[in-house]
């Protein structure tokens, strides 16, 4: 049975600090071939100011940096949030927030918020409010981008119940521009309504 409320801020410290790469996103072939069309979505598109939700280890952090002028990224995991540090020292105009989103945003207006792979651990009650700060928080021809695995979870959501009930609280203020979906992953993009 799946748990009702979001996935505490501890169960991802627990997995992170057991394993800097838990998930395998240094080496999945998944996660490559993921995130390899995540930044191919944005066709030559460049981005003032972005946001990305669930950081973890930085891996897509580093891809996305190039393409934004200022990269917020934040995550839940003291331990994720070192690792990405070190792998992105190098690259400017990120910084780095241990944040649980939506309780906790950093404020202004995005013309980028990618939710790549964390909206199915929150509660239908979180997913509400991430979908109407969004809706807030996005700038006049911004961008969401969700990038969210298709198969069954023991997280609150499914990646499918998750984008739907994060569409739902996101309208009127946020329609859908793009979709496709693969075998294992579906990825959207939203703009905010003119």
């Amino acid at each position: 049975m799946r748990p009702d409320a979001s996935l505490p801020p501890s169960y991802f410290e627990n997995m992170f600090a057991a394993d800097p790469d838990p998930w395998r996103f240094e080496s999945s072939a998944y996660e490559r071939a993921k995130y390899d069309r995540t930044i191919a979505a944005f066709e030559n598109r460049r981005f003032r100011r972005g946001l990305e939700i669930g950081c973890a280890n930085g891996v897509l952090t580093s891809r996305l940096a190039p393409r934004v002028d200022e990269l917020i990224a934040v995550d839940v995991s003291a331990s994720a949030l070192a690792s990405a540090r070190r792998r992105c020292a190098d690259l400017a105009g990120i910084r780095f927030g241990q944040m649980t989103f939506p309780e906790q945003a950093p404020p202004g207006e995005f013309d980028l918020i990618i939710v790549s792979e964390v909206a199915y651990y929150w509660s239908d009650r979180d997913l509400n409010a991430a979908g109407h700060w969004m809706s807030e928080a996005l700038a006049k021809n911004g961008r969401v981008l969700l990038v969210h695995w298709t198969g069954a979870t023991d997280y609150p959501q499914t990646g499918d119940e998750a984008v739907g009930k994060l569409a739902q609280a996101a309208t009127p203020f946020i329609w859908s521009v793009g979709a496709e979906r693969t075998e294992s992953y579906r990825l959207d993009i939203w703009e905010r309504a003119p």
